[in-house]
């Protein structure tokens, strides 16, 4: 059974330094963790990684550069993409057997990130793309931000949104006050990363993106970033948003659910009775979420799925996702 992970990160020196170049440090806190072996693991695409990848029983990792990416270095951002993506390209070509890659885009340039990805996928074999919330000031359901969407949607390349730090207002409102480390966390890993994404996901199918573009298929790890939780009170927009359907077929037609490390049977249970055990995926968020003792594959194992199940959550749900990309059986 064929283990695929699809929401595993990697970090680059000249990312790390595009970042402290703007003190992108001061505005998100996330940039902050990216350090000891976190940052060791992250800047790793051979030796250790696909040794830890057998250690916890993982075939496969698709990597994604990690969060805030490159949404606040502006107009610096498109040749950095670039790069970035033809040097993952390089190491997935070095290990095709283990390697595969989402596209790095220069999103505050949307135009610009929409050739990428487009060059991502058809020239570069990569099987969609990660967003990490918001570029700047907007969020993902900007206007500006459509051609990302409408290109996704037309290679039939799916999007994974990344949680990153809230605006500074949100967290001086809600993540503050408590201690410096606290205040972090609680902003970042601990919750507000969550409850960001999962508002990201939210303004976009309100926005109506999934009436303009119904093939478009977007991705939430953490089982959901806590939208599905709350399914049944989302079901109250449909008294008020005018969308051509209801907030449930969305989650069932335009939404695919991801792990991320967090190895909880209910949650599966969860996740796969608002989207659908077809459209439940596995990952775990590698570096961030690595533990030893075969951990993947266990959970794998005991999540209480059968046996075709679980084939279809640890790769085939995933391989029927992706077949319709350029090159790959599905589009030309």
């Amino acid at each position: 059974m064929k283990l695929i992970a699809i929401e595993e990160h990697f970090l680059t020196p000249e990312v790390e330094g595009a970042w402290a170049s703007i003190k992108l440090e001061l505005a998100d806190p996330s940039v902050a963790i990216h350090r000891g072996d976190i940052k060791r693991r992250l800047r790793d695409l051979t030796d250790e990684r696909i040794a830890l990848m057998d250690e916890t029983g993982v075939d496969g990792q698709v990597l994604s550069l990690t969060t805030p990416a490159l949404h606040d270095l502006g107009p610096n951002s498109i040749d950095l993409a670039r790069r970035i993506n033809d040097m993952i390209a390089e190491a997935v070509a070095r290990r095709p057997d283990r390697l595969q890659a989402f596209a790095t885009l220069p999103v505050p340039a949307p135009d610009d990130a929409a050739r990428e990805l487009e060059r991502c996928v058809r020239t570069l074999g990569f099987q969609g793309t990660m967003l990490c919330g918001r570029v700047g000031a907007a969020n993902l359901d900007d206007a500006s931000l459509i051609p990302i969407f409408e290109t996704a949607e037309a290679l039939g390349a799916p999007v994974l949104l990344h949680p990153r730090a809230a605006p500074q207002a949100v967290r001086d409102a809600y993540y503050s006050g408590i201690s410096p480390n606290i205040d972090e966390a609680l902003a970042t890993f601990g919750l507000g990363w969550h409850y960001d994404a999962g508002i990201q996901f939210i303004r976009l199918l309100l926005a109506g993106h999934f009436d303009r573009m119904p093939r478009l298929q977007l991705i939430l790890g953490h089982w959901g970033e806590l939208v599905l939780f709350y399914a049944e009170r989302l079901s109250a927009f449909d008294r008020v948003s005018a969308l051509k359907k209801p907030v449930a077929t969305y989650l069932r037609e335009n939404l695919h659910v991801t792990a991320s490390g967090m190895f909880f049977p209910h949650y599966l249970e969860r996740a796969a009775s608002v989207v659908g055990k077809d459209r439940i995926l596995f990952s775990t968020d590698y570096p961030y979420q690595y533990r030893p003792g075969r951990d993947a594959r266990t959970f794998l194992e005991n999540c209480g799925l059968d046996a075709n199940e679980q084939d279809d959550f640890a790769s085939g749900n995933w391989l029927r996702l992706t077949s319709s990309l350029p090159g790959r059986g599905g589009a030309p």
